[in-house]
């Protein structure tokens, strides 16, 4: 077994399309690891433990292992599921562990104490903590029914936009051209079962959100309206915890779509201000896992 001089804290950001695995010992870098999400399964406690299993043989040096492990999971969506992870995890790991939604990664991530963590990457949900420290988590739920602001969602409801403007007899427009192109259908009709056809719907969905924003850029009407609307269901996840008594001071935002295209990020802030005007907003600038290796520490 390799030796540390001191104990190894891990810290994993499983997020919806990728996840982020990062090590240290003391100050040391030992792994840093990114690879794809795919096969995470957090509604199967026991799969869900294996995988992370074969992540930490993966990604850590031969015979290392953790002291301290914390875990901010895509889909893990209430502290019920997360602790049946958690306890599977025992089975395999003999070290503290915690398990999160990794939109709880986001507040300690940019060194904050308290606020909320607003996450809208592939999906989107927002997570805070009620006075007792109780997780609160609102939003997501998928991109079939939810993920409203998220690629996925974003992606959705451009496919509902172009069909609601076909209903109204209205020529296809630069979003309706993009979509059409994207998902490789010769009408608006046919997007549908296109996008039923999708065998990873978060994911298949989710990679052709730039296409929204390229036909805002291009002047797309239908294209402004429905980022707009992604903007305020942003704002509504953070509302929403307001109005169950949470504090929303300070309110973390990260994720690959929000952060990557400033219409949308300018539509959710517009959208805060109207609806919570002393809410101070922080664009999360370094990497969420460094929130799970914060977790990790103060559990070891």
């Amino acid at each position: 077994m390799q030796d540390v001089p001191y104990p190894l804290v891990v810290g994993i950001d499983v997020g919806g399309t990728k996840t982020h695995l990062r090590a240290l010992a003391g100050g040391e870098l030992v792994a840093d690891r990114v690879r794809s999400s795919s096969g995470w399964r957090p509604h199967v406690p026991a799969a869900a433990a294996a995988w992370l299993a074969a992540l930490l043989d993966d990604a850590l040096p031969a015979g290392l292992r953790p002291a301290a492990l914390a875990v901010g999971g895509h889909a893990c969506e209430t502290p019920r599921q997360c602790a049946a992870i958690r306890a599977a995890l025992g089975d395999v790991l003999d070290a503290p562990a915690l398990i999160v939604g990794d939109a709880e990664l986001l507040v300690p991530a940019a060194g904050l104490e308290k606020g909320v963590g607003l996450v809208a990457g592939t999906g989107s949900v927002a997570v805070g903590h009620a006075a007792d420290g109780t997780p609160v988590q609102v939003g997501g739920w998928g991109a079939v029914l939810g993920d409203e602001g998220g690629a996925a969602g974003l992606v959705r409801e451009a496919a509902r936009a172009c069909w609601a403007a076909h209903d109204r007899g209205e020529a296809p427009d630069a979003l309706a051209a993009g979509l059409l192109a994207a998902f490789d259908v010769p009408e608006v009709p046919a997007l549908g079962a296109a996008l039923e056809g999708a065998t990873d719907v978060s994911a298949e969905w989710g990679q052709h959100a730039p296409v929204l924003f390229a036909a805002a850029e291009a002047g797309s009407r239908l294209a402004h309206e429905v980022i707009a609307a992604g903007g305020r269901s942003l704002a509504a996840l953070v509302l929403r915890l307001a109005d169950r008594g949470l504090v929303v001071d300070d309110v973390v935002v990260a994720g690959s779509t929000v952060l990557a295209q400033p219409l949308l990020y300018d539509a959710f802030t517009a959208a805060l201000a109207d609806a919570l005007p002393g809410a101070r907003r922080h664009p999360l600038r370094v990497p969420p896992v460094n929130g799970a290796v914060a977790l990790a520490r103060s559990i070891l």
